[in-house]
């Protein structure tokens, strides 16, 4: 990995799980890691744990409830404050769900924790990653920015092998038949895929490269602590550590070899097809305005 001295990461999900694996190990790389948490007591309690397996790190802990929009636009708002830049952007939170529940915001919770937060948050930030790749550029070959592979930000999204999912516009928020997580969850995977591929093509040009990583089953987190069952059971028997889940995200986020990689979804560092609708650039449209909508962007 590229040394990543010098730079800011900001990761959603880190108070645990495989978001504080990749946190942590960015960290250890020597970024400035802004640890999100939903509430204060989680922030800290995530960059406790950091901090006792990187002892020097730095680490400053942001308060975010990624269901609620007002939250995200907060939490930007207190970052932006104190940061112009950001050169990694690590969207790893999401929720599995037993049963329904609307958001504040009148957004199903799956949809607006798995899809609506990395989009919006993506957006918002924006700015900062762009103003992060200039930086890299000018300074190259400079102290201040000492990796070739950090002239690019990155934009790294959790997602995941999504099936035979498909996207229902007309129901994007699982409001019509039966509720079940399995109905709710793996269309989000998929749209997590094609906004990632959108904001790569939006990107393109400008020093910042997004891409969506699978990290397959990882065991002992508290995703699936709601639906528990077989699934869990099985997660937990055969899915990997999360320090070990995390090793693709973190090459994307920081290795010379990623540097000029955008729009791709990646497993175990390899590249993995995206059939069906992922492969649609009309549906990876249609999302993309949805999105916007439901953001009051336009």
């Amino acid at each position: 990995m590229a040394s990543m001295e010098g730079t800011v990461a900001l990761v959603t999900g880190a108070a645990g799980g495989l978001g504080q694996a990749v946190a942590t190990g960015l960290a250890r790389e020597g970024a400035l890691v802004v640890v999100v948490g939903r509430s204060a007591s989680r922030a800290e309690e995530a960059v406790k744990g950091i901090r006792s397996r990187v002892q020097d790190a730095q680490l400053e802990p942001l308060v975010c409830d990624l269901s609620l929009q007002s939250s995200i636009h907060a939490a930007t708002t207190d970052f932006l404050s104190r940061h112009d830049r950001l050169d990694v952007l690590v969207n790893a939170a999401g929720v599995f769900r037993k049963e329904r529940h609307v958001t504040p915001d009148g957004l199903e919770l799956t949809f607006a924790t798995n899809v609506m937060a990395y989009f919006l948050l993506t957006r918002l930030l924006l700015d900062a990653l762009r103003n992060a790749a200039v930086a890299g550029r000018e300074n190259t070959g400079t102290a201040a920015r000492p990796a070739a592979g950090s002239r690019t930000s990155r934009i790294v999204n959790i997602a995941s092998r999504y099936g035979n999912a498909k996207l229902d516009f007309d129901d994007l928020q699982t409001a019509k038949g039966k509720y079940s997580y399995l109905r709710s969850t793996p269309p989000t995977m998929l749209a997590r895929v094609l906004l990632t591929q959108e904001f790569a093509e939006q990107l393109r040009g400008s020093g910042v490269v997004a891409n969506a990583a699978h990290p397959g089953l990882v065991k002992n987190t508290a995703l699936l602590q709601d639906v528990g069952g077989p699934f869990r059971w099985i997660t937990n028997t055969f899915g990997a550590p999360a320090e070990k889940a995390a090793d693709t995200p973190l090459w994307l986020a920081t290795a010379n070899e990623t540097a000029s990689v955008t729009g791709k979804l990646w497993t175990k560092r390899k590249e993995l097809p995206t059939p069906g609708m992922g492969s649609d650039p009309e549906a990876r449209q249609r999302l993309w305005n949805a999105c916007s909508r439901l953001a009051g962007l336009t």
